[in-house]
């Protein structure tokens, strides 16, 4: 049978085609011509047919949508299942929200999120703090910025921050007086802190601004109303303090271990160590501190002493504007 299909088509001038061709074999022969035809699907590899159905599985179906956590608001339940944790739980899970929280945790916030009694909240920091401290782990649990926070150990830092790649900030000379005039003295405006360093403050203090160590806390009550400067939460939390009352003062400044000035120089120059002290010691010099009482006293006299002018010559004004009211009254009666 074949031999006589091929006979007719070399009769007929046309060579042998495979689609004219007898199908034989049944279902079988029927694959083998779709395959000679290049059918697009089976032609595809197994890869190819998985990406094909994972895009028409996409196109079918909507974008999954992340629904954003709602409190339940029964915190009378969340008290009552705390409760039933154990002191080894409550310790695990505050060392977890401890873990997670990219800001220092209060204890009242910490209350928030667990139910948990302040009493035992406190005695799973205890706790923590114990284990988690400078000289046996690589992670501190610190007391900053009225709150707790895991940190970097001071021994680990360099190479924290080399497998980051970032450079740690250093705040220059000026930057350094500047906050520290505002640390001890806040309140305090421009013109102050350059009367202390004897030089203009601008910029700097506009930097410190944009770094958030310092902010604006308002307006002093004086001529020309000028800004008042003080420090934020990030600046304790840039010095690891606890609060601004954890300030050095300046005879622990003077009682500084060779150790820990080789620290400073190392990070800031000598130049800069000097010049904290130099600062420092203006701050607390109480000659200095009677002068700028004494002249405070003077500004808010002065500035009393405008507001009493200012009230004099409104009351004039009131008087003369009543006379001429009275002589246009006069003369329109006559």
């Amino acid at each position: 049978m074949s031999e006589d299909w091929k006979n007719q088509s070399e009769e007929a001038g046309a060579p042998p085609s495979a689609k004219d061709a007898p199908v034989e074999g049944g279902s079988a022969a029927a694959a083998s011509v779709d395959a000679i035809e290049g059918d697009p699907d089976d032609a595809r590899t197994p890869e190819e047919e998985a990406l094909a159905q994972a895009r028409e599985a996409d196109e079918e179906e909507p974008a999954a949508e992340i629904a954003e956590w709602e409190p339940d608001g029964d915190f009378e339940k969340l008290e009552a299942k705390a409760r039933r944790l154990s002191d080894e739980q409550v310790r695990n899970i505050v060392h977890s929200l401890l873990f997670v929280a990219d800001k220092p945790l209060t204890i009242a916030r910490i209350r928030e999120v667990t139910g948990l009694p302040p009493a035992r909240i406190q005695k799973a920091l205890d706790s923590l703090s114990g284990d988690l401290r400078e000289g046996i782990s690589g992670v501190v649990l610190s007391e900053v910025a009225g709150g707790w926070q895991l940190r970097t150990a001071p021994e680990s830092a360099e190479y924290v921050r080399r497998f980051l790649q970032i450079k740690p900030r250093r705040l220059t000379r000026a930057a350094l007086e500047t906050l520290a005039i505002i640390a001890y003295r806040q309140p305090v405006t421009r013109p102050e802190i350059e009367e202390i360093r004897g030089v203009d403050s601008g910029a700097v203090i506009k930097a410190l601004l944009e770094w958030k160590l310092v902010k604006i806390l308002g307006k002093k009550d004086e001529v020309g109303r000028p800004l008042l400067y003080g420090t934020t939460r990030e600046f304790l939390e840039f010095f690891q303090l606890k609060d601004l009352a954890s300030l050095p003062t300046l005879r622990e400044f003077h009682e500084l271990t060779e150790e820990s000035r080789a620290i400073v120089e190392e990070e800031l120059g000598p130049e800069a160590v000097a010049g904290i002290g130099t600062t420092v010691e203006e701050l607390f010099d109480p000659t200095y501190l009677e002068e700028e009482k004494e002249r405070i006293a003077k500004s808010e006299a002065a500035l009393a002493d405008l507001e009493q002018a200012m009230a004099e010559a409104e009351e004039k004004a009131r008087t003369v504007d009543a006379s001429l009211q009275g002589g246009a009254t006069g003369t329109e009666g006559e």
